[in-house]
């Protein structure tokens, strides 16, 4: 199967609202998803089999989301409040199409911005995943 095309994927953040309702995060140039990993714990014992270290899973890590973006601080500077809120607040990232979406609580950790002399206004934002990403597939 070919690739499928990343244009038109979203980052929506959550109003907190009950029904919840998402805005798209604006200008973004690429969204770098959870990445979520598992701790291990070490079970080896005296008569673990042909002398191989033996492991079980731990704690699972939600990762980080991070986005670039063309920075317009008319759109992007609404967000500090996020990076200055230490509770979660939830997002999600929308696929293209019917392609579905990934939803997550996160903790805003980074927001960085520069204004090269010879380039353009850009910026980065990262996210904390808290808890468990919720991987709604599409149709």
């Amino acid at each position: 199967m070919a690739g499928l095309d990343a244009q038109g994927t979203l980052l929506q953040r959550g109003d907190g609202g009950d029904p919840e309702a998402f805005t798209s995060i604006a200008n973004l140039t690429d969204i770098s998803p959870p990445s979520s990993e598992r701790e291990t714990h070490d079970v080896t014992t005296h008569q673990s089999p042909d002398k191989h270290r033996e492991y079980i899973g731990g704690l699972v890590d939600g990762g980080e989301v991070s986005c670039d973006i063309n920075y317009d601080p008319r759109e992007h500077d609404s967000l500090r409040a996020d990076f200055e809120d230490p509770d979660p607040r939830n997002y999600k990232i929308v696929w293209p199409g019917t392609l579905g979406d990934v939803e997550f609580a996160a903790v805003m950790t980074g927001f960085e911005y520069s204004a090269a002399h010879d380039g353009k206004l850009e910026g980065t934002i990262t996210f904390q995943v808290s808890g468990k990403p919720t991987f709604n597939p599409g149709v």
